[in-house]
């Protein structure tokens, strides 16, 4: 997926997930392998609750690839 169409993707329907996609994006999604982009891709198809519960800690993400991409988009939110 090209950058304008993965910057599209990360502006979500809650400014909890905006906040923490939108920045990741223009920091680090240029310099991620093929494979990170693809599993981040693969977590941006994710339902916004979902999406808010595994980032908020509420639940635990089922598919290990995206759940280390979850804790790879909060370790490195801006501070």
């Amino acid at each position: 997926m090209n950058i304008a169409r993965v910057r599209w993707a990360c502006r979500r329907g809650m400014l909890e997930l905006d906040v923490l996609f939108q920045p990741f994006v223009e920091k680090h999604y240029e310099a991620m392998s093929d494979t990170d982009k693809a599993v981040f891709v693969r977590l941006l198809a994710c339902e916004d609750p979902e999406l808010f519960a595994w980032f908020m800690g509420h639940e635990q993400c089922p598919d290990p690839e995206l759940a280390a991409m979850v804790i790879t988009v909060r370790g490195r939110e801006a501070p």
